[in-house]
């Protein structure tokens, strides 16, 4: 089916300086938790970027030279000859499908410690590095000409690797930005001090590229328009100053903001297109091609980014993680095959954690160099064969939505009469509302394919599930809360919580309420679920106090970038929160709690309790079944049947059993090799 003409405004060619982007899809530099130690893993995933259809797709931020070293998190790097073959990689695999490659040369400043190089850290002023007590050493004169230096020659490198594109990196509190920040950067030498001095840098750095590499390659810059002073106004106009007078040097403005939180901002808390109102109008100021970002999921949001004039670029990193391929399904008019981010940060957060990407949209991110697997693509069964998936939540759906892709005939069998599992009751809690993505895209492609077929209201026995007779069985049942308080703290539970007073998450997003009084919830997860409910109870009126071994509320969501957002939601609510203390039993009416560093105790009025500690696999017909293993080829639990884990763990597990159903497994390891000993 061919796009519908009004969204032709997409497809239109764009020249940015010596280059010309194919259509108005812009990947832009993300991280990818890959970086320079994985450079096939790395290049397979920009590689389907373009083939996707985006017209320009950029590395992650690309270190120039060892004085920038983000040890341990993964970063990319063009400091030799050995960086230029594998970039290249990279920037061939995009060229391959007509689109434009952009790197981003990075330094980070003093936000860098140079952990591996060991090089010492330098910044506008001597400061203590963002993760260790080291500080910097202050630029002084010959520093910042070798740095000049320094980042002519990595432009020259990326221009040889074959980038089409290279960025000037003056954003994200990096050093640029910290000679920009007058807060900072009260320099006395010409490079600080007045607002002449402070961007004197970046405006040197923009000629010196261009001089380098502009007669072939576009030079970009990445900045915030506000100022971090004052974050969300520039009240002083320092940032308009900067960019009219450096409008002429710059082909393209790839434009955000200082709040990180925002830019990143999770679902939960920021919708599409959060960016809109702060970069406006800046097009009209530049003159100059204008990208920015907004999670833009929707193909109509798209096109009136462009067609309101506010940038002439669609500037994305998560949506082109959920579906690389977006920009080819607007093309081909199959808007209703578009996998939209969920905005849950879940990749962000494997950055964090320094593994390479993961999607809770598409299990296939990350894994297209290491299985092979494709976004698109599902190859066909090598044998037609019947599959029966007993559960219709996340695991479930993917895993009978693979299988029908691969040819088998598919039973779905799912006890309730809505799909989703887990998904009804969590995507209720506030904020997550955009989380029913994952049940709806799937939910839809099943209904593409003749050969799935779906019961609801259909509660499995071991019985019904030998009657029918599959080949191949996989059970999607779930889990459920535990009561019992087992969990990191109470690893074998606690018996005090045996208590009429304790009700579990399933029963509290069930409708169940305890009685008047105090609620005390205990958070042992430490990610979304026990903010979650102590913000929708503590909307309904009802007292509640949020207890956590850890020193701040949820403290796995540092890495999906919400963690402040969530505390501040929870004092906003009136919710009393407790850190660094569990709760150690029920006594009468009250929760004895316990230091965690100290062990001293304390009581609290408790009227209802909720333990958010760990959960339950529902894996008592995998159980039964296991006894007869000869009536299948194969049986399995799949997702949080078999480990409980975030939505994004259930996915996978479930595209991946169906994946490697009679199928050899090959996953490869993307790692370098030494040479044979002489």
């Amino acid at each position: 089916m061919p796009r519908e003409p009004r969204f032709d405004p997409l497809f239109q060619p764009l020249k940015i300086g010596p280059v010309t982007a194919p259509n108005r899809f812009y990947q832009v530099p993300h991280c990818t938790g890959m970086g320079f130690a994985m450079p096939e893993t790395l290049a397979a995933m920009r590689k389907v970027k373009a083939e996707g259809g985006w017209g320009v797709v950029c590395t992650e931020y690309c270190s120039m030279d060892p004085g920038s070293d983000d040890h341990p998190a993964p970063y990319a790097t063009i400091w030799d000859q050995g960086d230029v073959r594998n970039m290249a990689k990279v920037a061939s695999g995009v060229h391959a499908h007509g689109a434009l490659a952009g790197i981003e040369l990075w330094h980070g400043g003093f936000r860098s410690a140079n952990l591996l190089s060991r090089v010492t850290p330098l910044g506008p002023i001597s400061q203590l590095t963002a993760t260790t007590p080291v500080q910097s050493a202050r630029m002084d004169l010959s520093d910042i000409r070798e740095y000049r230096r320094a980042h002519k020659a990595a432009a020259l490198r990326a221009r040889e690797a074959g980038f089409d594109i290279i960025y000037v990196y003056a954003a994200h509190t990096y050093l640029l930005a910290q000679f920009l920040n007058r807060n900072i950067n009260q320099r006395d030498d010409g490079y600080g001090g007045s607002l002449e001095g402070r961007i004197r840098l970046v405006r040197e750095l923009l000629d010196e590229t261009k001089e380098a590499v502009g007669d072939t390659c576009a030079v970009a810059i990445r900045m915030e328009v506000d100022d971090e002073v004052t974050p969300g106004s520039d009240p002083r106009g320092e940032k308009r100053f900067l960019l009219e007078s450096i409008r002429d040097v710059v082909d393209l403005f790839d434009l955000t903001i200082s709040d990180y939180y925002q830019e990143m901002g999770v679902s939960r808390f920021h919708r599409q297109g959060s960016l809109e109102a702060h970069i406006a109008e800046m097009k009209k100021l530049v003159g100059k091609p204008v990208v920015s970002v907004g999670r833009y999921t929707s193909p109509e949001a798209m096109l009136n980014l462009i067609k309101s004039g506010i940038t002439d670029l669609v500037g994305a990193a998560r949506p082109s993680i959920a579906d690389p391929f977006i920009p080819n399904k607007i093309r081909d008019g199959r808007l209703d095959d578009i996998r939209e981010c969920i905005g849950c940060n879940i990749c962000y957060a494997s950055d964090g954690q320094g593994v390479p990407l993961r999607c809770t949209q598409n299990p296939s991110m990350g894994e297209e160099w290491r299985r092979g697997w494709h976004p698109e693509i599902v190859p066909a069964a090598p044998k037609r064969e019947r599959a029966l998936v007993v559960g219709a939540g996340p695991a479930g759906l993917e895993a009978a939505l693979t299988l029908g892709r691969q040819g088998h005939e598919v039973i779905l069998a799912e006890a309730s009469r809505e799909l989703g599992g887990r998904l009804l009751a969590e995507t209720k809690l506030p904020g997550l509302q955009e989380w029913i993505r994952v049940r709806d895209y799937r939910a839809h492609q099943l209904s593409k394919l003749d050969n799935v077929t779906i019961y609801r209201e259909s509660r499995m026995s071991a019985a019904d599930v030998l009657e029918i007779g599959a080949d191949h069985v996989l059970i999607a049942t779930g889990s459920h809360w535990r009561k019992s308080g087992s969990g990191r703290h109470h690893l074998a539970g606690e018996p005090s919580f045996a208590d009429p007073r304790t009700l579990s998450p399933d029963e509290i997003m069930a409708g169940k309420r305890p009685a008047p009084g105090p609620i005390v919830i205990f958070d042992d997860e430490e990610y979304y679920m026990a903010s979650a409910l102590a913000e929708m109870l503590a909307k309904e009126g009802l007292q509640v106090v949020y207890v956590t071994g850890a020193g701040i509320v949820s403290a796995w969501s540092v890495k999906t970038a919400e963690q402040s957002l969530v505390q501040a939601r929870l004092i906003e609510c009136g919710v009393e929160i407790i850190v660094s203390h569990s709760v150690e039993a029920l006594a009468p009416q009250e929760a004895e709690l316990a230091c965690v560093y100290t062990g001293r105790t304390r009581r609290l009025p408790c009227a209802g309790f909720i333990p958010v500690t760990s959960r339950e696999p529902d894996d008592a017909l995998w159980r039964e079944l296991s006894a007869e293993p000869d009536r299948f080829h194969s049986l399995q639990r799949v997702g949080d049947c078999k480990a409980p884990g975030h939505i994004a763990i259930a996915v996978h597990d479930g595209h991946r059993a169906a994946r490697e159903l009679g199928q050899p497994v090959v996953v490869k390891r993307d790692r370098p090799l030494v040479d044979a000993a002489e």
